[in-house]
């Protein structure tokens, strides 16, 4: 043996007793640093990048959202028409319309004011704008973080997180 190969065997000797226990083999890498990574918590923006091309095709219409309004007593429900034939049943005002808590199951409606009536659009959809539906949200009972259902006669869109 040479004395590089020597000195080769005693570095690689000295560093196994130096950190014997703590050491990890090489085909254990890996694998701790897969099960260590946390996921990230799912997010309204992965919903619509996952969800999204599903109501775009069948119902024409881009899923803006859920957010919370009038300091958490309302919740807004947005969307932006991309084909407003597809889009009737979003805007027709006898389309009974409203949003379910996935945990509790609690119902929340779209209030009707006196003078104005219900709290969303009614007007004939067009291509490229952006409607909304309000709903009452009593007691802040769905908070940011929850996922809802938006349900207006025929369309349902499920699990949506509220920003």
């Amino acid at each position: 043996m040479t004395i590089d190969k020597m000195l080769l065997a005693g570095m690689l000797a000295s560093s196994i007793f130096a950190f014997g226990p703590y050491a990890l083999a090489a085909s254990d890498a890996p694998v701790a640093a897969v099960q260590a990574a946390p996921q990230p918590p799912e997010t309204a923006a992965h919903w619509r990048s996952r969800e999204g091309l599903y109501y775009k095709r069948t119902w024409g219409v881009e899923i803006i959202g859920v957010k919370p309004v009038s300091s958490g007593l309302m919740l807004s429900f947005k969307y932006r028409v991309l084909d407003p034939d597809k889009a009737k049943l979003l805007n027709d005002r006898k389309t009974r319309a409203f949003l379910r808590d996935e945990s509790t199951g609690t119902v929340l409606s779209v209030p009707a004011m006196e003078n104005v009536g219900e709290l969303r659009t009614g007007a004939a959809p067009e291509t490229g704008r952006i409607y909304f539906m309000i709903f009452g949200n009593p007691g802040k009972l769905v908070k940011s973080g929850s996922r809802v259902s938006v349900v207006a006669g025929a369309l349902h869109v499920d699990n949506l997180i509220v920003d």
